[in-house]
């Protein structure tokens, strides 16, 4: 069966250190015509859950804890019977959100999650959140990258729990090394390329 992304874009807000802003968020949805997974559950749970349409759903994967990647989660969790897993680094930031909901397991660096004939490799890659992950595609050559690595660069270190220089290591020892021709697929705005990134004026 043929691997499948599917990506929508949902609209709301980001709220941390007191400040609440709009933002556009991506959805992917990767696997194939059977099973799929969820990287990340931003707004608009029905959109979210239209991408899925009437296969399995074997897990919402989150890349980090911050409440626009995660607040709807638990509701796609609870519409989908799929769990809901988390980098244990991240709770600091997911608690903030949903204090009386756990996530249903964990992601470690190195975990494969299997769907749909497509493995997806947990990179840590923090700096961006303590727990911040990426998801490898390798033989899609896909990168999904959460809030690590953006067209133009590293994802913001402005706010608590994050950290500029920890970002930029994670991007230089982790991400680089993948291949030049890996398709970024990030969680706000247009793909990139790790090649591209490399020439980035940060690097």
């Amino acid at each position: 069966m043929t691997a499948r992304i599917d990506h929508a874009v949902t609209s709301g807000t980001f709220s941390l250190d007191g400040e609440t802003f709009d933002v556009d968020n991506n959805v992917w949805v990767v696997g194939d015509d059977h099973e799929c997974v969820i990287i990340d559950a931003p707004h608009d749970p029905k959109a979210i859950l239209d991408l899925v349409g009437d296969r399995k759903l074997k897990a919402i994967v989150c890349t980090h804890g911050h409440d626009d990647h995660v607040r709807f989660a638990p509701e796609v969790a609870e519409a989908s019977g799929a769990p809901i897993l988390l980098n244990p680094e991240d709770r600091v930031l997911w608690d903030m959100t949903h204090p009386d909901r756990q996530p249903d397991g964990d992601l470690t660096d190195g975990q494969v999650i299997e769907v749909g004939g497509t493995q997806l490799e947990v990179i840590a890659t923090p700096g961006h959140a303590p727990g911040a992950v990426c998801l490898f595609a390798r033989e899609l050559g896909v990168l999904f990258s959460g809030d690590t690595l953006f067209e133009g660069g590293p994802g913001a270190t402005g706010r608590s729990y994050s950290d500029r220089p920890t970002i930029e290591q994670s991007i230089r020892e982790k991400l680089f090394s993948l291949g030049d021709d890996v398709v970024v697929k990030t969680g706000h705005g247009p793909d990139t390329t790790i090649g591209a990134e490399k020439q980035g004026d940060w690097v």
